[in-house]
């Protein structure tokens, strides 16, 4: 039985039995996180890993984009107070993706840049289709990378490939993504839902406790997240603070390339 939560248009909830669809719903934007959509992601995904009748999570995103990642319009105030408070904001939802006990499967539909490549890692098991691709974007504003993304990566798929990636903002397509570990598998973009969906009701016949256990060992294995969230937080709210990040911003709206050697921090 397919169900339809109450919510915002920006995040739509649909439940498939024991399987949650969570869209991304913001297609002009390609469904960057702007405040409405970050208010819908809180509002459902805490519910949805306390629901006892939710077994199982699919994120993907609406139309030809999973997610741009943030809404720079939204990045006016860059006072480190400010930026650390939204930062801890959006973890209440973000960690749960990756803490929770219930297994999470992104369906990685199209673009996946930014805080949307973080999303797509912060969830279990990724699904790419064949049009999609993978960039980090942070570079290219002068921001550090966040929502988990530079915990995430590198237990995925090793700290070399990570600072490759990280650090030259290169475009990784679909099947480098499947090759070096960012996602299980790559499927022609038509049937990326269905094999999402088809793997979710898999997992949701599984050994819930024992999933649960399973994800929590994994997340232990390499030291605290929540030190590592701090840390995240803190260090965004100094790099949003520098002359380099204004310049990032600056030259995003202007369409041209930022120019970070005249911009350097003293």
């Amino acid at each position: 039985m397919v169900t339809k939560d109450s919510g915002t248009d920006a995040v739509i909830v649909e439940r498939h039995d024991d399987v949650a669809l969570v869209r991304l719903n913001r297609p002009r934007s390609r469904n960057a996180l702007d405040s409405d959509i970050k208010a819908g992601l809180e509002s459902a995904i805490p519910a949805l890993m306390d629901d006892s009748a939710v077994r199982c999570l699919v994120i993907t995103g609406s139309d030809d984009a999973f997610c741009a990642g943030g809404d720079i319009k939204n990045m006016s105030d860059r006072n480190a107070t400010a930026v650390r408070a939204r930062m801890l904001r959006s973890y209440t939802w973000s960690q749960r993706i990756l803490t929770g006990e219930k297994p999470v499967v992104a369906a990685v539909n199209g673009a996946s840049a930014g805080a949307g490549f973080s999303l797509a890692l912060l969830c279990d098991i990724a699904l790419v289709a064949d049009t999609a691709y993978f960039r980090a974007a942070f570079p290219g504003l002068g921001a550090v990378p966040d929502l988990g993304l530079a915990l995430t990566l590198p237990r995925a798929i090793g700290s070399a490939r990570a600072k490759d990636i990280l650090l030259t903002n290169r475009r990784i397509d679909a099947a480098e993504a499947v090759t070096i570990g960012i996602a299980k598998r790559m499927v022609p973009a038509a049937a990326l839902l269905a094999d999402a969906m088809q793997l979710a009701k898999e997992l949701a016949a599984g050994p819930a406790t024992s999933f649960g256990l399973t994800k929590m060992l994994l997340n232990n294995a390499f030291g605290s997240i929540n030190d590592f969230f701090a840390s995240e937080a803190m260090a965004q709210a100094v790099a949003f603070g520098s002359p380099e990040f204004a310049e990032g911003v600056s030259a995003f709206h202007g369409k041209r390339k930022p120019d970070f050697k005249s911009n350097r921090q003293p």
